[in-house]
């Protein structure tokens, strides 16, 4: 059984989702024939490459809040995600994610995609590291395994299929992310509870058969 994780590394519901849908496939019954596969979303495909911003600048731009605002809503996530065992600091920066996402393709196919995407996160959300340039996205992708790194983003290679996954997010209807595919058939929208991941994961194993 495969499901398909769709999310941008600059999305802490992403992580905070990707955290309590392992914890979900861990106390899975038959956990050992899943296969999770990530994919790409990009949350602003149109953020200039290699110029990153301050993401609570970002946030009262986009949802027209004030920073006071901005700040209390940090706060509260950085909150939740602690209860779930992640250590959040949200007064960072963000920006265009399209190489990071090209590091997580080259992760699947070097068979270390999981621990890729989980370098990036912790790097961004819990390190403050950029993933907006060369030399941080070498550094962490070296930490995670990788090979390759530097011919990788000398180069434009996975960037259509970076494209072609956001593509065919939206073509299910998923208008952001974190989104959840159970085998092609269960979409979970959100960084939901552990208890709704375990009950679409046994909903799907239960119609297989």
């Amino acid at each position: 059984m495969r499901v398909d994780i769709w999310s941008d590394l600059v999305c802490p519901w992403c992580y905070l989702g990707k955290r309590r849908f392992e914890k979900a496939l861990a106390a899975f019954e038959y956990s050992d024939d899943v296969e999770t596969v990530h994919r790409s979303f990009q949350l602003d495909p149109s953020m200039p490459k290699g110029q990153p911003v301050r993401a609570r600048d970002m946030l009262m731009r986009k949802y027209r809040m004030s920073e006071p605002e901005v700040v209390a809503a940090q706060e509260h996530l950085e909150q939740l995600a602690a209860v779930d065992g992640l250590e959040y600091h949200l007064d960072s920066y963000t920006g265009n994610t399209m190489d990071a996402h090209r590091l997580v393709h080259l992760g699947r196919e070097q068979g270390i995609q999981d621990a890729v995407i989980e370098r990036l996160f912790r790097g961004h959300f819990t390190e403050n590291r950029s993933l907006f340039d060369h030399e941080s996205l070498t550094a962490l992708g070296t930490e995670a395994g990788l090979r390759n790194i530097e011919e990788l983003l000398g180069g434009t290679r996975y960037e259509r299929d970076v494209i072609a996954d956001h593509q065919e997010a939206q073509a299910l209807g998923a208008r952001g992310v974190p989104f959840f595919v159970i085998d092609g058939r269960y979409g979970v929208s959100g960084a939901q509870s552990v208890e709704v991941f375990t009950g679409a994961l046994q909903r799907a194993y239960n119609r297989r058969g």
